[in-house]
Parts: structure tokens; C-alpha cells; sequence
């Protein structure tokens, strides 16, 4: 509990260097990373989603075959798109991929406004993702 109050108190710090710094302007989501951010816990995904606007969960694991392949697609899409990607290994992370109805992989979810929007399953080209994104960016 105090951990949560003390992670409140430096976000809203930042919050208000931030406003002091842009003259009073509101602050925007932040930047997305250009790399893909490991996830590991429901929370840590709601933060990520809220934070980031547009963020697309890669939920994976490491023997498929196809997520191996999606990679470094994943990884362009982290580096050339506004969305934030995150990875989500299911075999860490069991009880966050049933929470979101995972039941195979890849699984792809796009969160848009901290919300799940769309779900893509399975291999996907880089164009389908882009695609997915610029729908809802």
C-alpha cells in the first residue's frame, strides 16, 4: 500500500514538472517506446495500456513456431508505428491469458484508450497490423 501511494505521488510530481515545463499545457500519453516492453502481470498491462493510448499485446510463448516468426515483425511495428507493443508469455503470464480468452498463440490484442479493440490470432503480415493500427489511431 504504501509502495502504491509512494508511485502515485512521483507520477503526479512528474505530472506537475511537466506542466510547469510546457507552461501549463496538459500532458499528453507518453511517447511510444521504440522496442517492445516485456509485461509480465495484469497490472503491469492495465498501466501500460493506460499510459500508452495505442498498445498492441503480443501474447506469445516461446516454443511457437509462429510467434518466432511474428517477432520481427512485432519489433518493426514497435519502431515504426505510434502503437506500443507489449509481450505477454503466456507460460508466465497463465492467468493473464485466460483473462483475455487466449487459446492460442499468437494472440494479438490492440488496446486503444487503455480498451481492448482488436483481436487477431495467429500469424499476421506487417500490413494487417499496420492496418489494424492506423484504424484506430
Amino acid at each position: 500500500m504504501a509502495e502504491d501511494i509512494e508511485k502515485i505521488r512521483r507520477q503526479k510530481l512528474a505530472e506537475l514538472r511537466n506542466k510547469a515545463e510546457t507552461g501549463g499545457a496538459e500532458p499528453s500519453l507518453s511517447k511510444s517506446p521504440s522496442e517492445p516492453i516485456h509485461i509480465d502481470g495484469g497490472a503491469e498491462l492495465s498501466e501500460t495500456a493506460a499510459e500508452y493510448g495505442l498498445v498492441l499485446a503480443d501474447f506469445y510463448a516461446d516454443w511457437c513456431g509462429p510467434c518466432q516468426m511474428l517477432e520481427p515483425i512485432v519489433e518493426t511495428i514497435a519502431a515504426e508505428t505510434d502503437a506500443t507493443v507489449a509481450k505477454i508469455d503466456i507460460d508466465a503470464n497463465q492467468q493473464l491469458a485466460a483473462e483475455y480468452g487466449v487459446r492460442g498463440v499468437p494472440t494479438l490484442i490492440l488496446f486503444a484508450d487503455g480498451q481492448p479493440a482488436e483481436r487477431l490470432v495467429g500469424m499476421q503480415d506487417e500490413a494487417q497490423l499496420r492496418s489494424v493500427i492506423e484504424a484506430h489511431a
